[in-house]
């Protein structure tokens, strides 16, 4: 195992980002609270699969007859692994790469080239997280390679990385020229093709720049905003507009798109 192994995304964009793996430990953990709640889920399910089961059991016998019993765990079975299965792609689509564990726990899953999963990457960590987990498979492919990757992760093209900086526009600092320029990008650029991935790139740009150099900062900000530029059909940037300020503005003029 690596421990506070760390790897680079380069973005569509050709954004460089560096992230910190998350490690069998945190991973560990986050799947201990979702257990946790996965059996709450579960029991409750039980209890009202019992009651109607009891409630309605001459019709079942109806149905079913002598096989009842073999009928009634098949399909306890199979809603089992639908609630089991359904609970990790589900909050994983929800809230980009979270569930409840991984929130507390501070980790992500991510694509492999840093932007947000989506349903299918989720379905497919959902679906073959039984076989990671048989004879802890998962746990030994996490520890052994060098991106800790699960069955699922390779199959879906994923990662999973520790959520340092928490997402939203509370973490960010948008300068006073940003706040009157999205106005004006809002009338005079097409937000439309903006899509929710270019959106994260954004975001996750601006939130990281503090921690890059001088250098490293200008040369991602100015061919992130070139990119940008192109994709939401602006002739040319504002004269006078730094790129972080251009970036800023066009983060504030898509979330207001959202609302």
């Amino acid at each position: 195992m690596h421990l506070f192994n760390r790897v680079k995304f380069r973005t569509p964009e050709s954004v460089e980002l560096e992230f910190t793996l998350a490690g069998i430990g945190n991973r560990a953990w986050a799947l201990i609270i979702d257990y946790h709640i996965l059996a709450l889920i579960l029991v409750g399910f039980y209890i009202i699969f019992w009651v109607i089961l009891v409630q309605l059991s001459d019709f079942w016998v109806t149905v079913f007859g002598s096989t009842l019993a073999l009928w009634m765990m098949a399909i306890a079975f199979l809603i089992t692994f639908a609630i089991y299965a359904g609970y990790f792609v589900f909050f994983e689509t929800l809230w980009q790469g979270q569930t409840f564990g991984k929130r507390f726990a501070k980790i992500r899953v991510v694509r492999d080239d840093g932007r947000p999963i989506g349903l299918q990457q989720a379905a497919l960590r959902g679906l073959l997280r039984p076989i990671d987990e048989f004879l802890f498979i998962g746990a030994f492919l996490i520890m052994l390679g060098r991106q800790e990757k699960r069955l699922g992760d390779f199959a879906a093209g994923t990662i999973v990385i520790q959520d340092q900086i928490p997402i939203g526009s509370a973490t960010l600092t948008i300068s006073e020229q940003a706040k009157s320029l999205h106005e004006e990008l809002s009338r005079i650029a097409d937000l439309s093709p903006l899509l929710p991935d270019d959106f994260a790139v954004i975001r996750e740009y601006l939130q990281r720049r503090s921690g890059m150099s001088a250098r490293a900062r200008a040369s991602l900000s100015s061919k992130l905003a070139q990119q940008i530029q192109a994709i939401v059909n602006l002739e040319q940037i504002p004269a006078g507009v730094a790129s972080d300020v251009f970036l800023e503005a066009i983060y504030l003029a898509y979330k207001q798109t959202e609302y």
